[in-house]
């Protein structure tokens, strides 16, 4: 009768000490991957935003750069997606052959920079949840010094932007085509790392 009595209990106990371990680690997880300013970068042979009909910005060939700031940023994340942003080596040299060799700086092609609090989307079931991106008027100001720090580091007139806050539509040529996710969280408190990278 005592085997029989604690037997069946042994699985079910098991069972709930591996959910709670797995529901740590989910949460550990979740808490790590969102942390940092990120930003979606297209190599586009055009693109361009508009706001109830009317024509905002355009570029022609270039970086179309969707970015989204998590409540937690700080200028250290500004200064490192700004940085990663124009050195990125995401165009082909003509001179060389070489696939990924130039910059858009090297390049002297636009930037089109897109705040995008979606990207700090979290899906509870099936509805989003944008409970950690930075708040709208907190995001505001810091979105601004971020567009000024790519125009102090480029040439002002090739960095365009969206109208914060506003229903934009967003139209784009993606070139290639190349997409790449940037996490500020890489190394953005890395002082080691060079301003100017190769």
């Amino acid at each position: 009768m005592y085997s029989i009595s604690w037997l069946p209990s042994f699985p079910i106990n098991l069972a709930r000490s591996r959910s709670r371990k797995l529901n740590k680690t989910q949460l550990h997880n979740r808490k790590r991957q969102i942390n940092a300013m990120r930003a979606v970068v297209q190599r586009v042979a055009s693109a361009s935003v508009e706001v109830e009909g009317r024509l905002v910005s355009e570029i022609g060939p270039g970086l179309l750069v969707l970015v989204g700031l998590h409540e937690s940023d700080t200028d250290a994340d500004a200064d490192y997606v700004c940085r990663k942003v124009l050195n990125m080596r995401l165009f082909p040299n003509e001179n060389t052959g070489k696939g990924w060799d130039l910059n858009v700086m090297q390049k002297k092609y636009g930037v089109l920079l897109v705040s995008q609090f979606t990207l700090y989307g979290i899906l509870k079931g099936n509805k989003p949840d944008f409970h950690v991106a930075m708040p709208p008027q907190k995001a505001k100001p810091f979105y601004d010094s971020l567009v000024d720090k790519f125009r102090k580091s480029y040439n002002p007139e090739a960095i365009k932007d969206g109208v914060f806050g506003a229903l934009m539509k967003v139209n784009l040529v993606n070139d290639g085509p190349v997409t790449m996710q940037l996490d500020s969280s890489q190394s953005s408190k890395n002082t080691n790392e060079a301003v100017g990278e190769s």
